[in-house]
This record gives structure tokens, sequence and C-alpha cells, in this order.
């Protein structure tokens, strides 16, 4: 086979369509659940911290520093940026799961719907006959 020919039996392989549309729904679902923790989950959490802006939540470590244009800085810990990829890693796995769940019962319900293949056919009936 040419180089060519092989590569494209790779690339229209069911497999590797299958997870480029996987890859592009996917990067869909997280951009729309990061929208959704951006936009309605931390105002809420912002709201119960009393905090203005999630990305402003610092916790202080009481030290000062000398900022890059000569004035001083007090240290922080961003907190509110951790809390909210927790926040957004924790709901998008569940997504996932959920979506891996339901796929997973399509499926099975899938395989037991379908009649069985020929050849397991003639197995089954060559085993039933050699029982006899």
């Amino acid at each position: 086979m040419s180089f060519v020919s092989d590569f494209k039996e790779f690339a229209f392989k069911g497999n590797l369509i299958d997870m480029a549309v996987g890859l592009v729904m996917g990067t869909a679902v997280a951009a729309m659940v990061k929208s959704f923790i951006d936009h309605i989950v931390m105002p809420l959490v912002a709201s119960i911290v009393k905090v203005g802006d999630m990305s402003g939540w610092k916790i202080p470590l009481g030290t000062e520093m000398d900022g890059p244009d000569g004035t001083k800085i007090q240290a922080a810990i961003g907190i509110g940026s951790f809390v909210s990829e927790a926040i957004n890693f924790t709901i998008l796995a569940f997504v996932i799961f959920v979506a891996l769940k339901v796929a997973s019962r399509w499926m099975k319900k899938a395989e037991a719907d379908s009649p069985p293949a020929a050849d397991i056919v003639l197995l089954t009936e060559i085993r039933d006959a050699l029982k006899k």
C-alpha cells in the first residue's frame, strides 16, 4: 500500500471520526459549563462569601512586598480563582459522568435489541446439535 492510501484508511476509520466528534462536543460542553459557572454559580457563591468578585477574593498573608513600580503591595493567596476552577472541574466531571452513563445505557439497549449475527446463530445450532 502507498503512503496516501495508508493515511486515507487511518483517517477515515470510524473510531477516529468518532473521537473527533467527541472532542468537538466535549469542547462545546466545557465552554457551556464554564459559562454556567462564571455567570450563574460564582456570583451566587460571591454573594454568600460577601465578596464583590470571586477573582478578587484573596486571603492576605500579612507581609508587604515592593511592587514593580516601587509601591508597597500586600502578599495574598488568590483563593477565588482556585475555588472557581474547582467548582468548574466538579460540575464538568459530573456532566461527563452522566453523559457516559446515558450513552452506556443506550448502547446496552441497542445490543439487546439487535438480532445475533449469523455466525453466532450457526455456532449455537452446532452446540445444540452436539448436545443431542
